[in-house]
């Protein structure tokens, strides 16, 4: 196959990976003169039509992305040569070794090394899990990730100690390289990946690589958190020498402190990372990177009841999570809105009497009947409306309720679509440029829930909020902890606090 030209541009040079009914080629583009790689799929008796399935899952996320940890989109066509035919992936060519073929030169990672590779790992990630829909890679492991070489590095002198057997790994008097930057890390391999908007077909398909991959993804679900798992696993593939794997236990967990000498911090984040528990682990890229920097050690959830003044009717059985959330109720704002109302309301009438048979000027002020009926509506709703958050295992479902009548908010989805779970505080931090020194805004407590695009949002009503009819909170903040748990552990989400 060598030198043989694809699509009159792409000249091979020479096989990089052989697997069944797939190739992996380093190609010369002959238009632009530079490397690319070509992901075959051959048509022939190795063909799946999974195989296929990934191959253009991972040409169409690969155009939509842009970071210089990715590889680059360039070309995906089909192949009906007389000797070859099948479709080809063309992406840029990235001049670096897997961290897998590190490892086989006989690599050995400090601590100082692998905070710098999961540092660059995370800030990756945090570009995948905040796009619209988060970009859920599902098989990060050793052999998806690449390490070139830095731009400038030095050997240490080899001590005695180097050239005998070690029991333990990841010391940095140990190691016989250190790098002043330990290089460019790159994310490969994007046939796997999930977004939020991924449409359920009915059909299971368990994605990943075993012992990379958390408890979650055996059932086909995936969250940002497990990435997480894949970078921590990796991480402790890099510094034991180990194939994860091989250090599972039978709750899941991965055995790996006794093989290492880390400090216990870094021992206690990679622990964190991969909880075998959903809602253990951290729940976001941003999270984790700030608990690398600060390097102190979890905190453990705190279980949180339902204040004993809290007003909130709560349903929780196997099929069904319901929360109805009782009306603010009255207060001197309510009162003074409603007297300005009704007197405006009072005036409107008398006008349309006095003007009655006339079409023209009854139609006049339209607007304010409008406005002013609007206005009482949410008054009602403050007094005697109430809102009823549902959850079953097919549905998640919003709704406003006034006196019998219902409200159904126009957005539906299904649970399984249900990919975050945020604790909005009072106050959030607004960068305002780089010259200026960000602010500090304060908006409402709120529990937003997240499905695709979409999202559910506890702790505000939205019928009322423009107008700010009510100064009391239609959910205080002990009830909304007390609900982001609830939803959490019934869900089996992390909560995301921000």
């Amino acid at each position: 196959m060598k030198d043989k030209v694809l699509q009159g541009r792409y000249q091979i040079q020479r096989q990089l990976r052989k697997n069944a009914g797939r190739r992996a080629l380093l190609a010369k583009d002959l238009v632009t003169e530079e490397l690319v790689i070509i992901k075959l799929l051959i048509f022939g008796n190795d063909f799946k039509w999974q195989d296929l399935k990934l191959l253009t899952r991972e040409a169409q996320i690969l155009q939509e992305l842009s970071h210089p940890a990715i590889p680059r989109y360039l070309d995906y066509f089909e192949l009906d040569l007389p000797d070859l035919k099948g479709f080809a992936l063309v992406q840029t060519h990235i001049p670096a070794k897997s961290l897998v073929e590190h490892l086989r030169a006989g690599r050995t990672f400090s601590e100082v090394e692998l905070k710098q590779i999961a540092k660059s790992l995370l800030k990756v990630l945090i570009y995948l899990h905040e796009c619209l829909p988060p970009v859920i890679h599902r098989d990060l492991k050793a052999s998806n990730i690449l390490l070139g070489e830095p731009p400038s590095y030095y050997l240490k002198h080899r001590t005695s100690s180097n050239s005998k057997s070690r029991k333990k790994f990841g010391s940095d008097s140990l190691t016989h390289r250190s790098w002043e930057n330990v290089g460019q890390v790159y994310i490969v391999d994007f046939g796997s990946v999930k977004t939020a908007m991924a449409q359920q077909d009915g059909t299971m398909t368990v994605v990943g690589t075993y012992g990379y991959m958390p408890p979650e993804q055996f059932g086909g679900r995936a969250f940002p958190a497990s990435d997480l798992y894949g970078l921590g696993a990796t991480l402790i593939h890099l510094v034991t020498g180990k194939h994860p794997a091989d250090l599972l236990q039978d709750d899941m967990t991965i055995k790996f402190e006794e093989l290492v000498n880390l400090s216990p911090a870094f021992v206690d984040w990679l622990k964190w990372l991969t909880e075998p528990s959903l809602k253990l682990r951290m729940g976001s890229a941003r999270k984790a990177l700030e608990a690398l920097d600060m390097l102190s050690h979890r905190h453990f959830p705190l279980v949180v009841f339902q204040p004993q003044d809290s007003k909130i009717k709560y349903l929780n059985q196997k099929d069904l999570l319901e929360v109805i959330i009782p009306p603010p109720g009255f207060s001197l704002r309510v009162g003074f809105l409603c007297f300005f109302d009704l007197i405006w309301l009072s005036l409107l009438i008398n006008w349309s009497i006095s003007v009655w048979g006339k079409p023209l000027l009854v139609l006049f002020p339209l607007f304010h009947w409008v406005f002013a009926i609007w206005i009482l509506l949410a008054i009602l709703f403050t007094l005697f409306g109430k809102i009823r958050f549902s959850l079953t295992p097919k549905k998640i479902s919003l709704t406003y309720e006034l006196f019998g009548l219902k409200y159904p908010s126009p957005f539906s989805a299904h649970s399984d679509d249900i990919w975050k779970i945020e604790l909005l505080d009072r106050h959030i931090v607004k960068p305002q440029g780089a010259r200026v020194e960000p602010i500090r805004v304060s908006v409402p407590n709120k529990l937003i829930i997240w499905a695709r695009k979409r999202k559910y949002i506890l702790g505000q009503n939205t019928l009322t909020q423009w107008l700010r009819i009510s100064q009391r909170k239609v959910l205080h903040a002990s009830e909304l902890d007390w609900l982001a748990q609830e939803i959490g552990d019934w869900l089996e989400l992390p909560i995301s606090r921000e």
